[in-house]
């Protein structure tokens, strides 16, 4: 179970969103580890998604990142990954990002917020929102409102494959040392691909660590770096940023022409 601080804090997201949404509220849902059952204190981000009845105005949007702003709710994890979207876009099956608003905000995270998807940085990937749904159509905890089965629509296999496709792209392009130095994150980049091609070849969503575990359990290779990169997450050395690029390519080559 999440930290014992976890608890209230989601309740009072919950709170907080309906105060402002008022009647344009219909639910929340923990995503990310705490749907997967894969939260770790000190590690692991809060995500929730929102879902509103109608589009947002401005000031309504501004409103709600003040009100969840760290300083305002301060968040136990490493940090909030809050996601609004209206009704219509979760069952929209769509793979584009769809949201009304994002905010980051937490002690240990970079302060962010888009009230429009046009606003997102394409440097900083569009790929994640379709992928989210799709795991909180799978297993989304439900904080309030419709079963999150009910309220997001899951991705069409075409349409998964190419966001895994520009994840492992995105993750690949990402700056780091060349030579074999264990590289901190560098176990949560092969780790993220081991959940790509799980969900691509078996059709579901796991944590990282159970994503790996599974390959593991089929023999994939290279075995060494998917087990250094569980035990990283228990504090041992990371694998090497060469390691875990190697490892991707790897990956995205399985999912691109399988």
């Amino acid at each position: 179970m999440p930290d014992i601080d976890v608890e209230p804090y989601l309740e009072a997201v919950v709170e907080t969103a309906r105060d402002v949404l008022g009647a344009g509220f219909v639910g929340a849902y923990a995503a990310g580890s705490l749907a997967l059952d894969a939260f770790q204190p000190g590690r692991s981000d809060i995500d929730i998604a929102v879902l509103c009845r109608d589009q947002l105005s401005e000031a309504a949007k501004r409103e709600l990142i003040a009100r969840l702003r760290h300083g305002a709710l301060p968040c136990p994890a490493r940090g909030l990954e809050l996601v609004v979207y209206t009704v219509a876009a979760a069952r929209s099956g769509t793979p584009e990002p769809g949201f009304e608003l994002e905010l980051n905000d937490g002690a240990a995270m970079p302060f962010r917020q888009t009230l429009h998807p046009a606003d997102r940085p394409a440097a900083d990937g569009t790929f994640w929102y379709g992928l989210d749904r799709s795991i909180l159509h799978q297993s989304g905890r439900v904080l309030a409102g419709p079963p999150a089965s009910e309220a997001f629509a899951d991705l069409a296999a075409d349409d998964l494959r190419s966001l895994l496709v520009d994840s492992l792209h995105w993750w690949m392009a990402l700056p780091g040392p060349t030579d074999d130095r264990p590289t901190a994150g560098a176990e949560d980049a092969v780790l993220g691909a081991c959940r790509a091609l799980v969900r691509y070849r078996y059709g579901e969503w796991l944590s990282k660590v159970d994503a790996g575990r599974q390959l593991l359990s089929t023999g994939y290779q290279p075995v060494e770096v998917i087990e250094q990169s569980i035990a990283a997450r228990s504090g041992e050395p990371s694998p090497s940023s060469r390691q875990a690029r190697a490892f991707q390519n790897g990956v995205l080559k399985d999912i691109s022409t399988s």
